[in-house]
């Protein structure tokens, strides 16, 4: 039987550029302009340059599309790639119409599958492991996660 382990926790601030609707949704593209991540065994932060294609379609959810890199405290570049599903919640409009209140982590169905690549041996753990994540959004279009490993009981 599989069990989550708590790994890390990560941030990312945003900036959006509306694409409009298209034939399988309202497009957003939302580039990653700064964040950081934190845990026992990966601290760093997220470069600027990564970005998330979102797709918003008509059965009230988003779809996450999001390639990144992130540079550790101790000088390793790490490549994310993460797909996932954001119910577009009342909470989460409100965020995004400039509300100041944060989603909660559970509130709403915001979860991720992250892949993570590096040639760094330090960290090739990584490239070896399931991710799963969970997200919430604050305002100023942060996004914060918590990422779990999937590991063998």
């Amino acid at each position: 039987m599989a069990t989550l382990v708590k790994e890390f926790d990560f941030y990312v601030d945003l900036a959006t550029e509306p694409v409009g609707d298209g034939p399988f949704g309202d497009r957003v593209i939302a580039e990653g302009v700064g964040g950081g991540i934190t845990g026992d065994r990966l601290k760093g932060t997220i470069t600027a340059g990564g970005g998330d294609w979102l797709l918003v379609g008509d059965d009230g959810y988003a779809r996450v599309d999001v390639r990144s890199t992130f540079d550790t405290h101790d000088g390793a570049a790490i490549y994310v790639q993460y797909f996932g599903l954001i119910e577009m919640t009342r909470g989460i409009k409100a965020v995004l119409s400039g509300g100041d209140e944060p989603t909660a982590f559970g509130e709403q169905y915001f979860m991720i599958t992250p892949r993570m690549e590096t040639g760094d041996k330090r960290y090739a753990w990584v490239n070896q492991t399931v991710f799963v994540g969970e997200g919430r959004l604050l305002p100023g279009l942060r996004v914060e996660f918590r990422v779990y490993s999937v590991a063998l009981s």
